[in-house]
């Protein structure tokens, strides 16, 4: 990467702020600074001469093009490599109006820099070695947090737990790979007998924690993603409710009408230490509305691709063929049964909906509640938490792993050790042992980039934001 263009981007969001960040990065990222800087002077400007200015120092001045002040801004001087990048990098921090940040970048751009991809800065810092892959999509992952946890995680990875993680994997199946074949090589001075014996033993070690690892995607995509949550019952049941319970505020519209609710509605919020993805949808009931049926299939679409679904019922009316109709959407889902309108009189109990759900849901907790209590709402959330996460997510140094392209690999790594127990199994020689044992060092390494597809990574980085 010696030989690349100089890239500039707005680094800081495209919004009205105290300050905003424009960076340069590149060969000639001093030369762009030098030539759109003029540093304060008591009697006027001066250029600053960046090629004698030492790393790591802030300047006060102002950015100009063609003479003419633009603005007043600090600059940051980084030298490689002790850049994020690694390459030589100046950071220009000028006023926070979206007009005056666009004429700074403009300026700089006019002075012999290039616009950056999404993402390129990051690509830069993995292709100059700053960065493993897996450290890279930890960036984007801090930039997207959307709770504690989930921060706490994405800067664990930053920090480098995965690549931690892979690379003793990968030194130690590369360990038993070199053995192997150096005793193919030199049969008389190394001997091979049981080691068979040797090898199944630590493969079985390192498919634990490959197992380990592919147990906590899981939780990472609750953690990162949040946990997609439908809202589903019948009309007039309190779906609605609920979901301006969750948010906070009025935003679905709750009325005495039974079919108010024709489309689905979905809001981000937190609970704290996880997130979740709510989705309200249309009341389920027979209906010859042509766009309240509409409705209604989009609830249905929406609870078969749920990871929990709210159902909703009122206990102060009996059982129907409606919530019959719901019964059969609940198969194979994690559910919390809400015995809605508690302080009402009740006509069904707790234990008659758990006997009508039993026949289609394995996976159910249930609650009675009144969903515009505020206690109520707290029972919910924290039996949410021990739903999918027992109660509380673990403080200690557990890796979870968040990226889908992450879980991948360490299936197929995964997959390549069990085919070396069945040959270990079957008594075949030990090169088919490398062959497998290869292969699953190679998957291993397309986590943190050092078994590299070009392709891969320029779609990896292209969905960065920009300036980042």
């Amino acid at each position: 990467m010696k030989d690349t263009d100089t890239i500039a981007a707005i680094a800081s969001g495209m919004t009205s702020s105290g300050v905003s960040v424009i960076r340069i990065s590149g060969p000639e990222a001093l030369g762009v600074g030098q030539k759109v800087f003029r540093q304060k002077k008591r009697d006027g400007f001066s250029e600053l001469p960046m090629e004698r200015t030492a790393s790591h120092t802030i300047h006060y001045g102002y950015v100009v093009q063609d003479d003419e002040p633009i603005d007043e801004v600090l600059l940051l001087i980084m030298r490689a490599p002790r850049s994020f990048t690694a390459e030589d990098t100046v950071e220009v921090q000028c006023h926070g109006g979206a007009f005056v940040t666009r004429r700074v970048l403009q300026a700089v751009l006019a002075a012999g820099a290039r616009l950056a991809e999404p993402g390129e800065f990051s690509k830069r810092a993995f292709l100059n070695g700053r960065i493993d892959l897996s450290q890279a999509e930890a960036v984007a992952d801090v930039i997207q947090a959307k709770n504690r946890l989930a921060l706490k995680n994405s800067v664990k990875q930053l920090r480098g737990s995965v690549l931690h993680k892979v690379k003793e994997l990968r030194d130690r199946i590369l360990d038993e790979v070199s053995f192997i074949e150096a005793a193919l090589d030199d049969p008389e001075h190394i001997e091979i007998e049981g080691f068979a014996e040797k090898l199944e033993k630590e493969n079985q070690e390192n498919l634990q924690e490959i197992q380990r690892l592919l147990a906590s995607a899981e939780h990472g995509r609750y953690l990162s993603q949040g946990i997609r949550t439908v809202i589903l019952g019948k009309p007039n049941v309190g779906k609605s409710s609920l979901m301006n319970a969750f948010v906070g505020a009025e935003r679905a519209i709750v009325t005495d009408i039974a079919g108010t609710t024709r489309d689905t509605l979905t809001e981000e919020i937190s609970l704290g230490e996880i997130s979740l993805q709510v989705v309200d949808t249309a009341g389920i009931r027979s209906s010859d509305d042509a766009v309240e049926r509409i409705g209604i299939s989009l609830a249905k679409k929406e609870a078969s691709e749920a990871d929990l679904i709210l159902y909703v019922a009122d206990a102060s009316v009996p059982w129907d063929e409606n919530d019959e109709q719901i019964v059969p959407l609940l198969q194979g889902k994690k559910v919390l049964a809400l015995l809605n309108k508690s302080d009402l009189e009740a006509r069904i109990t707790e234990d008659e909906l758990r006997d009508r759900l039993k026949p289609a849901v394995c996976d159910a907790s249930f609650l009675s509640v009144s969903v515009k209590a505020p206690e109520d709402c707290r029972k919910i959330e924290q039996k949410i938490k021990d739903m999918f996460f027992q109660g509380e997510l673990a403080e200690n140094d557990e890796i979870f792993i968040t990226a889908e392209r992450h879980r991948e690999a360490l299936q197929n790594a995964a997959g390549s050790l069990r085919e070396v127990e069945r040959s270990i199994a079957a008594g075949m020689p030990e090169d088919f042992f490398s062959i497998d044992l290869l292969h699953s060092y190679q998957e291993l390494g397309y986590i943190i980039g050092e078994e590299m597809d070009e392709d891969l990574v320029n779609n990896i980085f292209k969905k960065f934001c920009m300036g980042k």
